[in-house]
């Protein structure tokens, strides 16, 4: 039976590599449909929560996890010999940036390496991690091509980037529609009616890997160069001594041509920070600069130093050096209700509190410990109970569940860089 039929039937057998923010959440969307999912990582403990139910991932519902799981529709390994027995393969591992801020590829590198050691003919191998584009084609099809395959033959290959919002309520990896490319017109063809039948959305086609990675990171680096510039009209509002909120909110009234992005203490996430240098350090292969797109990056990279900067000269105002003064900071995840930190603000402003002589303190109900990468220090969570006893209040992250009106009631002062105090009148508030 070719995968055609496998798939239209529903015995394709799934796996999905990497089971981390995508992929475990799109194990649970592929298993709903139906098909029979096998999940690998490299990590033991991972694959041993999924298999006892447990979930460890915030968009993931643990009872459906469980259910499933129990179901004998989901189950995980760390045996990446089990390959040989699975009909479609989706790779969705880690895609960081190395401390030079180049793409870091060994993850993809040694999963597909190990997915071709075992991968049989009639497979379809689609890659969903985020990269720069050339990625399938360079990396990918020459794996399998070293094998024996001939790419749109006997073995199937295309690039269908992850869309992942954590903490949206409203679009999940199932109602988003889904980009695919496909490296020959036969790969498009088999990736459509897959992704057809797992995805409640439009499955749109486009004529190559390298459209749809360019299309993922062109995704990213509009969201992260809008920022920026809302970024750096807070920076000269607030020298102007004009209220950023209130024009952002203003310039929302137009029903066209405009699009509210608003700014914040910096940004944060496994996307929108690093996506756009994927495309700065491929572009150099083209002997091609990005400026506007660097630049957009260090605007946005600054804006924890803007914020120390306000800080502390909303404390002098009230005759207090930072140095000496309490710095409580509300939120640590790196956006509203999720347990994620990767590059939070909150580490850079916790660096900067510290060398300007003050022991910052954190508050984030997500969050009960985390490791700063720029210091390497440990920090916990405390209590919002002597929220009084801090000279100034930091809010970084505008979690749903704090009680605004109560931290304005108790604070002595409260510089919001989140809007979070929005309605709420009173002289301790600052906005960034």
């Amino acid at each position: 039976m070719n995968i055609v039929d496998i798939i239209k039937n529903k015995k394709a057998k799934i796996a999905v590599v990497g089971l981390g923010y995508v992929g475990l959440p799109m194990a649970v969307a592929v298993a709903r449909k139906g098909f029979d999912v096998t999940g690998f990582d490299i990590q033991q403990k991972r694959a041993d929560m999924v298999n006892s139910g447990e979930n460890y991932i915030g968009d993931v519902d643990e009872q459906e996890l469980r259910d499933l799981v129990n179901k004998g529709k989901i189950n995980a390994t760390t045996d990446y010999s089990l390959i040989a027995e699975i009909d479609v393969i989706m790779v969705a591992v880690p895609t960081p940036l190395d401390k030079f801020k180049q793409p870091d590829s060994s993850y993809v590198v040694s999963s597909i390496k190990s997915i071709a050691e075992y991968i049989k003919s009639e497979t379809l191998l689609v890659l969903e991690s985020t990269t720069y584009p050339g990625t399938t084609r360079e990396i990918v099809a020459p794996a399998l091509e070293s094998k024996g395959f001939i790419i749109g033959e006997n073995i199937y290959l295309a690039f269908s980037p992850e869309r992942v919002d954590p903490g949206n309520k409203d679009y999940k990896t199932s109602n988003t529609p889904k980009i695919v490319g496909g490296m020959t017109k036969t790969c498009n063809e088999v990736s459509k009616l897959f992704y057809e039948s797992i995805i409640d959305a439009q499955v749109f086609m486009v004529s190559s890997p390298e459209v749809a990675e360019m299309e993922k990171i062109y995704e990213n680096t509009f969201r992260n160069i809008n920022i920026a510039l809302a970024n750096e009209m807070t920076i000269l509002c607030e020298k102007m001594g004009i209220d950023i909120w209130e024009v952002i909110e203003a310039a929302s009234t137009k029903p066209y041509g405009f699009m509210p992005f608003y700014p914040g203490p910096g940004i944060g996430g496994h996307c929108i920070p690093l996506d756009p240098f994927y495309l700065t350090w491929k572009a150099r292969e083209f002997n091609y600069h990005t400026r506007l797109i660097e630049l957009a990056g260090e605007i946005n990279n600054a804006m924890p130093e803007f914020v120390v900067s306000k800080a502390s000269n909303i404390l002098n105002t009230k005759g207090l050096a930072l140095s000496r003064s309490k710095i409580l900071l509300v939120g640590a995840a790196y956006k509203k209700d999720i347990d994620d930190i990767r590059e939070s603000p909150v580490e850079m402003l916790i660096y900067l509190l510290e060398k300007k002589g003050t022991v910052p303190e954190y508050n984030d109900p997500y969050i009960d410990s985390f490791r700063n990468e720029f210091n390497h220090k440990m920090y916990t969570s405390v209590s919002l109970d002597e929220i009084d006893k801090y000279d100034l209040v930091i809010i970084v992250t505008d979690h749903s569940c704090y009680d605004y009106n109560d931290i304005v009631d108790r604070a002595k002062l409260i510089l919001d860089t989140r809007l979070a105090t929005n309605g709420i009148v009173r002289d301790n508030i600052i906005r960034m």
